[in-house]
């Protein structure tokens, strides 16, 4: 139980202890105060911790890269609708990691890969190492947007999130920053990998940007909102239809969750080289909605590669954790990738994947 809810537990029993002569309103009005105090508290717990994780990539890449996070202007805010707002038309600033490989000499240009974070209300934490180590080794320069709406940045900004919105144009504007700033960059070998809903932020990206990406990777990538809606519960429905996000359930609106869905936008795909995982025994994405993206990509007559897992360990995580099997995974998505990409330093075996993100 998150540890919030524990106090929130103690105080509320013990308002109502005390507090036994007052009435229902006063009651409810306590209860209230107490609820948004512990919002602001929870906020701001989040805060350090994401201070914290800052530091351990310095601790777990630092070896291996040149470790940065740039402040960055993106699309206006999607929830401020009133013109007399004084934020009103304004970008809408977000932070963005930025890895650079030590092995990088500053006369040549490398490619780039952009990784988009997954979970809603989520953000880049060390639980991509390995994988960033992956990278680093290969000769990529990744950025990493914490777009809109993740966490350890405010409640303000928590409430920014536009989920299959505008935080995929967030993504799109850390991809043409590093090109337009990083003279290493080279823009012409762009690729995008993201798992979860980072693999559903690769998606909308090479369908709204097909001609500024060279291959992309969506890994378990959330495809089909209005279905998950069926089968996630309640407090998870609440993400989005709340007030400051898009306000309506899918019964009320499904057409803006199809907006917001991969599986319904295949008919924006060109010709981007495509690569997309599922494992049958994810616990979050259920592979009906994959199975939905992939049926849709192929009715829709577009090219693509796709491999559908069989109940291989780690469900959701399947490809993402340290076991041998997602070690042969990740080495072919690697391989995929520079099919298309041409990094200087390909990893081409298991034995060369270990010793870049384990180092033995």
């Amino acid at each position: 139980m998150n540890i919030f809810k524990v106090f929130l537990s103690i105080f509320l029993l013990s308002s109502l202890l005390s507090s036994a002569q007052d009435s229902n309103t006063q009651l409810l009005e306590k209860l209230e105060s107490l609820e948004i105090q512990l919002d602001n508290l929870q906020h701001k717990f989040n805060k350090v911790n994401k201070q914290n994780e800052d530091l351990l990539w310095f601790e777990k890449v630092g070896d291996v890269a040149f470790v940065d996070k740039i402040y960055i202007p993106g699309p206006p805010a999607s929830n401020i609708k009133s013109e007399t707002h004084m934020s009103y038309g304004n970008p809408l600033k977000f932070w963005s990691y930025v890895f650079i490989p030590k092995i990088v000499e500053a006369h040549k240009k490398y490619p780039l890969m952009v990784l988009p974070h997954g979970g809603v209300h989520g953000d880049l934490t060390t639980y991509y190492t390995h994988i960033v180590r992956e990278l680093m080794a290969q000769g990529y320069i990744v950025v990493a947007p914490e777009y809109r709406g993740s966490t350890g940045y405010g409640k303000s900004y928590y409430e920014n999130i536009d989920y299959g919105g505008l935080e995929n144009e967030d993504v799109f504007v850390a991809r043409n920053h590093m090109v337009e700033n990083y003279g290493i960059v080279d823009g012409s070998r762009v690729g995008i990998m993201g798992w979860s809903h980072g693999g559903m932020i690769s998606l909308m990206n090479i369908f709204d940007h097909p001609q500024d990406y060279q291959a992309a990777f969506a890994g378990v990538p959330v495809s089909d909102l209005v279905s998950r809606m069926g089968y996630m519960d309640d407090d998870y429905r609440a993400l989005y239809s709340a007030d400051y996000h898009i306000g309506a359930t899918a019964q009320e609106n499904i057409e803006e969750y199809r907006r917001r869905s991969p599986a319904w936008n295949t008919h924006k795909m060109k010709n981007t080289p495509l690569l997309i995982h599922t494992n049958t025994n994810d616990d979050d994405v259920n592979v009906l909605e994959v199975e939905h993206l992939i049926k849709s990509l192929k009715a829709d007559g577009k090219k693509f590669e796709y491999e559908i897992y069989q109940e291989i360990p780690g469900g959701h995580s399947f490809d993402r954790i340290d076991t041998k099997k997602a070690n042969e995974i990740r080495l072919k998505i690697y391989q995929f990738l520079a099919n298309e990409l041409n990094p200087p330093f390909p990893i081409k075996n298991m034995k060369s994947l270990r010793k870049a993100a384990y180092r033995f």
